[in-house]
């Protein structure tokens, strides 16, 4: 059975590649502009035709609608690019309980402000002194982490800049899920998911 993950690589790259295919051409005008008008066509053909799984099916149309609404400033391309790097490299990772601990000792090293035994089951507050901070829950980081892998999803509750935060997990070949600051116990900091085997069910947080 298909992955949201693969879905989401199969149709990255496909878009990809029928951008290449079409640069090799000498008749077509190569700006911004004309790669998104072309994607989105390409985009709006492959929804027609239900050519990918339907687990990316949000996406698709949001690409779409970006696309149509944005133009050039959509920046599907780039959007397809990042996305076909991370997914790749987090499709490698077979470490995942190893690379969140490194993380986390990276952040250590830049000052963040790093808990792990403390139990977050009710609304709490962090007094940081406006330093970056991550927690999470004992009960999830003693209980969730097998060896090198993770057995449950684990939430990281982050007061950071966000693309730092996105910039460390791409490093390490994780993928997050996106920022929500409504299901975040701590105040003032958002809530993100890290799963096993990096299957987040929808759209990772990506760099920019």
């Amino acid at each position: 059975m298909t992955s949201y993950n693969q879905a989401l690589i199969e149709i990255t790259q496909a878009g990809l590649a029928a951008l290449e295919e079409r640069s090799k051409s000498k008749n077509v005008v190569k700006t911004a502009a004309a790669e998104s008008h072309f994607l989105c066509n390409w985009m709006v053909q492959a929804l027609k035709e239900r050519r990918f799984s339907k687990l990316i099916a949000k996406e698709l149309n949001q690409w779409i609608r970006d696309a149509r609404s944005m133009g050039a400033a959509a920046q599907l391309t780039s959007v397809l690019q990042r996305i076909e790097s991370q997914y790749l490299a987090a499709e490698q990772n077979q470490a995942l309980a190893t690379s969140l601990n490194a993380m986390l000792n990276e952040f250590r090293e830049n000052d963040w402000v790093v808990i792990l035994d403390s139990e977050v089951t009710t609304r709490l507050k962090l007094d940081s002194s406006g330093q970056n901070s991550l927690i999470i829950s004992n009960e999830q980081y003693d209980g969730h982490i097998d060896g090198d892998n993770l057995t449950k999803a684990i939430t990281l509750y982050v007061r950071a800049n966000e693309q730092e935060l996105a910039k460390a997990a791409a490093k390490h070949g994780l993928l997050l899920s996106q920022g929500n600051k409504k299901a975040s116990l701590i105040k003032h900091h958002k809530a993100y998911g890290v799963f096993p085997n990096n299957q987040v069910p929808a759209m990772a947080l990506l760099v920019e």
